[in-house]
């Protein structure tokens, strides 16, 4: 079922950040050789299709937003500046919450039903509560990829 609004998660999500969270890395990040590391050295890199699918999304002009929960929000937007995709993002909610009040901001900016979001995440539990409010929610498993955004196309 084609859908409007396209919510991202960003941790092994839309990125890895060298195993873990971008909220244990170490800053500042620096970007070498097209790639971004975290000052000890750790790499943290975009999963291959995302530049490809956010750019899909944006020359089909489906509307696309974050949903994170991080402690570090400003690391994280960091992140998505290196990277050069923050423009594709039309709204983020990047703070420690729960995803529900994420969501419910979304919906009040953009003024669309959950049922017309899909919502890209990694963690069953969030899986689990946003599709509760009918939101379609794909658990995402090595990172996002090109086929599980098309189906919503």
């Amino acid at each position: 079922m084609e859908k409007e609004l396209f919510v991202f998660d960003l941790d092994f999500t839309i990125w890895d950040a060298g195993g873990t969270w971008c909220d244990a890395t170490n800053p500042p990040y620096h970007a070498e050789k097209g790639e971004v590391y975290d000052s000890s050295g750790k790499w943290i890199r975009l999963y291959p299709d995302v530049r490809k699918i956010l750019a899909k999304l944006k020359e089909m002009e489906k509307l696309i937003a974050i949903a994170s929960r991080t402690y570090e929000p400003d690391w994280a937007n960091n992140l998505l500046q290196l990277f050069n995709i923050d423009h594709f993002f039309i709204k983020k909610e990047i703070y420690p919450d729960i995803k529900t009040t994420h969501f419910r901001n979304l919906q009040e900016h953009f003024q669309i039903d959950y049922n017309q979001m899909v919502f890209f995440d990694d963690e069953y539990r969030n899986v689990e509560e946003i599709s509760r409010h009918g939101v379609e929610c794909v658990l995402v498993r090595n990172g996002l990829s090109m086929g599980m955004v098309e189906r919503y196309l």
